[in-house]
């Protein structure tokens, strides 16, 4: 079930916290402030088509003979916007006042990822590979891990220009115009990707006479949004200004070196704090109880034969479920322990990774030869909500407690920092379950001359076929991964509930610079 979670890496405090401040100038009114709110929406969204397109290539490639092994290895194309606090104080303090402190980012850095669009574009049918070709991941990899680098820096440079464009009282409205637009881009980049890709959709929703191809290709997609980047880029270079932005004189000058080493003292400063030290201990091991279900099990569904479109929309009647659960769950975590709601969760996200093992067992004996039934889709629909509701309840609760345990003195910086050892905690397990998969995993070669061999590597594999054999799966890694999850899951639990308990009984002054020097 791992078909949301690359997305949204990072919340935006630093504009909540302006939000907060923005009360005192009254109440928030856009008007004036329309034409902002747009282009910081389609700028969110820009930003989302490379995080989708990101998703949906594990799918394409899934079906096409690359092993899990090198599935983890594309699954460090997730990583830039989990770290993209390594390289933020230099984005934020090294401009050309001439030309705007936030434009001297986003424009060159949106030029770059239009032009490496088209340049992939001219070379991605090759790098997909074909029955004959296999797919060239290493390309592939790199292509898409300086994609994702390049959006995060135009995350960046979009977080920062949105406090300063739109007025004081609206500053609020960027986060949402940040959640709205990635989440727009996102979709536009995977599910409908996915589906106008898919031959069998487009032949079943879209056509009246069936063809052996989708209306796109990932060639063709990349070519179009490619042009799209340079075009709108060029469009808000000329005509979107930053001259008349709400920005403070201090801040309209680049900082100097010594601004840019006192931004990471600072983090360091944060760092140091032995609370903050035991929290991401928590924060990078707590998932790895998660990891088989939430990275693994999507693509074993497709391997199964579920059509990877089908798992692309389930994500669509789940936004308005996005949307409403924290709002829902906010009473149940502004109290002095928000993680007890976290705490509760955690066992019952651990039972997803059983549940979807169970249904990846069951699923070539229910699909058959005529594809999913709307009553399978149904129990992979209460699957996967089941999964997203528990996902939620951990993600709103954490983001609870971060907020309330924050240094008001150093709120956007501090609260950036946990997100950033959050998400690494995600991404490290996921990539580590992808790479095991294989390792765990026992094939033997039916070939009735080569019973030694157990087609444990890629020449073992190719002396199988090429005599004549292939490799039978006899024990499915996944399926061990998953008892091996859960096991750690369980024995993680015992540990980490009384340290988070402990932790949501120390003072304030335990989480405060001033007070820890």
């Amino acid at each position: 079930m791992s078909l949301t979670k690359r997305k949204r890496s990072m919340e935006k405090e630093e504009l909540l916290e302006n939000g907060d401040t923005s009360s005192n100038t009254g109440q928030s009114n856009i008007k004036g402030d329309e034409i902002n709110i747009a282009v910081l929406l389609f700028l969110y969204t820009l930003q989302g088509i490379p995080l989708g397109l990101a998703g949906a290539v594990p799918m394409l490639l899934q079906n096409r003979g690359i092993t899990y092994t090198q599935q983890a290895e594309f699954s460090f194309v997730n990583w830039p916007f989990s770290v993209k606090l390594l390289w933020a104080p230099i984005v934020d303090a090294i401009f050309w006042p001439e030309f705007g402190r936030r434009k001297t980012w986003l424009v060159p850095v949106q030029y770059l990822i239009g032009i490496g669009m088209i340049i992939m574009s001219s070379s991605m049918t090759e790098w997909l590979g074909s029955d004959e070709q296999a797919p060239s991941m290493t390309i592939l990899t790199v292509s898409f891990l300086l994609l994702n680098f390049l959006a995060a820096t135009q995350d960046i440079a979009v977080d920062g220009w949105a406090l300063t464009m739109l007025k004081r009282r609206n500053v609020g409205h960027a986060s949402t115009c940040n959640t709205v637009g990635q989440t727009a881009g996102f979709f536009l980049g995977y599910v409908l990707f996915l589906a106008l890709e898919s031959p069998y959709f487009c032949n079943k929703y879209l056509r009246t006479i069936p063809e052996e191809t989708g209306l796109v290709t990932l060639a063709s997609f990349l070519l179009f949004w490619g042009w799209v980047f340079i075009i709108t880029t060029t469009i808000v270079a000329i005509l979107k200004h930053e001259a008349n932005d709400q920005i403070e004189p201090k801040e309209s000058q680049p900082k100097g070196m010594k601004d840019i080493v006192n931004a990471y003292k600072q983090l360091l400063t944060i760092v140091k704090l032995p609370a903050v030290r035991t929290l991401a201990l928590v924060l990078f091991t707590a998932k790895l109880g998660f990891c088989a279900s939430d990275a693994v099990s999507g693509l074993k569904l497709v391997e199964a034969g579920v059509p990877r479109e089908d798992l692309a929309l389930l994500a669509v009647p789940l936004v308005p479920v996005q949307i409403i659960m924290p709002v829902i769950l906010a009473k149940h975590t502004t109290g002095p322990a928000p993680l007890s709601l976290w705490l509760r969760a955690f066992p019952l996200r651990l039972l997803v990774g059983p549940l979807a093992a169970g249904l990846v067992a069951l699923t070539p004996s229910l699909l058959g030869d005529s594809g999913p039934s709307y009553s399978y889709l149904f129990v992979l629909m209460l699957l996967y909500v089941f999964h997203q509701t528990c996902l939620y309840c951990m993600f709103v609760a954490v983001m609870a407690f971060f907020a309330k345990v924050s240094d008001p003195a150093v709120g956007g910086t501090y609260m950036t920092l946990l997100n950033t050892v959050s998400n690494l905690g995600t991404n490290w397990p996921n990539t580590l379950a992808l790479w095991a998969i294989d390792h765990l995993t026992y094939k033997t070669c039916n070939a009735p001359q080569l019973t030694d061999n157990t087609c444990a590597t890629q020449l073992e594999t190719d002396v199988c076929k090429a005599n004549g054999g292939s490799c039978d799966t006899k024990i499915d890694g996944f399926y061990i991964e998953v008892v091996i999850c859960v096991v750690a899951g369980f024995l993680w639990l015992q540990w980490g509930r009384k340290t988070i308990n402990r932790l949501q009984r120390l003072p304030a002054s335990a989480w405060q610079i001033g007070h820890n020097r």
